[in-house]
């Protein structure tokens, strides 16, 4: 990077009455045990997946390194690194108040959602695998113990043929039968032949009978082998979103997800109330004040909150409880490498209404590569209990795939 930003300027972050430091709240208790740790440094580095993942690592003087990950995109490396002096020399073991921390320090660069909440997400969950190394467990007892030994992962799936019924279809029997999943998704916002306008956000009749025939075909060929979504991308109106969702509701639909852009709650909640199709909405909300909303209008059957942004692990545990309040289950969206997707799964294991976890990338051969563990097998997610995320990252390959100049992070 050609500047250095951690030394900008911000004058709410220099001066706020609320103040979370370990220095200013008095938090200078010493702790037994080898708790007495300190953040050193914290670095990123972006590997060019299907998505620019952004690593996050942070050092202590205990020689124990953590490593988490953002939610992709530009700019999380500079917030991250922005917020750095904010977090060296605190304990990293007191990962809520270091989380409030940064999110007031940042208030004035977007801390109520967007692309600082992720880069805030990718130091909290490596703040968890640094937290579990040091006390010697498993991240998911951070978060409260075990519901389950594995969590369901949910492949999402494409075809050259996006929008020929039967090529999904034949893509849908291929995952099950020779890759072993018992949950998939395939997208709706495909072309059909009969669009007039890309803008309007209308539906005509041949669109929604095209739409309804991909839903047909797929969940006609798998039947009860599996459990299958299909993914709207926040594409159409209201109307039309209402118009679609009754128009498969004779299916075996796991849901129906964004069919509405994300903005307007009164809209999504009115769609989700006029079908029996169930719908899926949660991975363009942040933090659990947007997503409380979502949940206690009822305007979502299923939330879908991506761990890496939304907030992070913590954040999606409060998400998830509230949740349950309304008997809501929980599919985490993913799209994350390796590291975010371990990460959600031990959320996934820690809250009682998890529903599964997304997979994005079994398209990409080298994948697993990225870590040294298996992480998906038989389409699910065995949660390690080696201490942390339980993960170990291969230098190597990270080196191998990373963005064009980019640069490799520190060893552990």
């Amino acid at each position: 990077m050609g500047k250095n930003y951690a030394d900008l300027h911000d004058p709410n972050a220099e001066y706020t009455m609320r103040e979370l430091s370990a220095e200013t709240m008095g938090v200078t208790a010493k702790r037994g045990g080898g708790r007495d740790v300190e953040i050193t440094d914290v670095q990123t580095t972006m590997v060019d997946g299907n998505f620019p993942w952004t690593l996050v690592r942070i050092y202590t003087d205990a020689g124990i390194v953590g490593t988490g990950e953002a939610y992709w995109g530009a700019g999380v490396p500079e917030l991250i690194e922005r917020m750095k002096p904010f977090i060296v020399g605190e304990n990293p073991l007191d990962i809520d108040r270091l989380y409030e921390h940064l999110v007031q320090k940042m208030s004035g660069e977007g801390s109520v959602e967007g692309v600082t909440v992720t880069a805030i997400a990718g130091i909290e969950i490596a703040l968890h695998d640094l937290a579990g190394k040091i006390l010697e467990v498993p991240a998911y007892q951070l978060l409260g113990g075990k519901y389950r030994d594995e969590v369901r992962v949910y492949c999402d799936c494409h075809t050259e043929e996006e929008a020929d019924p039967q090529a999904c279809a034949d893509e849908a029997e291929r995952v099950v039968e020779e890759l072993g999943y018992d949950a998939l998704k395939f997208d709706l916002d495909v072309p059909s032949g009969f669009e007039k306008d890309r803008a309007n956000r209308h539906l005509r009749p041949g669109e929604i009978r095209h739409k309804a025939e991909i839903v047909e075909a797929v969940t006609e060929r798998v039947k009860d082998r599996a459990d299958v979504a299909f993914d709207c991308h926040w594409t159409f109106s209201g109307g039309s979103a209402k118009r679609l969702a009754a128009a498969i509701e004779d299916y075996d639909v796991w849901w129906l997800e964004d069919p509405v852009p994300p903005e307007n709650l009164e809209v999504q909640e009115e769609v989700t109330k006029s079908t029996l199709t169930p719908i899926t909405v949660g991975e363009n909300r942040y933090r659990v004040t947007e997503l409380r909303r979502l949940i206690q209008n009822q305007a979502v059957d299923i939330v879908a909150p991506d761990m890496p942004k939304v907030g992070g692990m913590r954040e999606t545990r409060k998400i998830a409880d509230v949740a349950n309040q309304y008997y809501v289950p929980v599919a985490m969206h993913n799209v994350s490498s390796p590291v975010a997707t371990m990460a959600s799964a031990h959320v996934g294991t820690a809250i009682p209404n998890s529903l599964a976890v997304e997979y994005h990338s079994y398209e990409l051969d080298w994948w697993e590569d990225l870590v040294e563990e298996t992480v998906i097998e038989d389409g699910y997610i065995e949660i390690p209990e080696k201490p942390g995320l339980g993960l170990t990252l291969d230098m190597d390959a990270v080196e191998e795939h990373m963005v064009d100049g980019e640069s490799l992070f520190d060893e552990a």
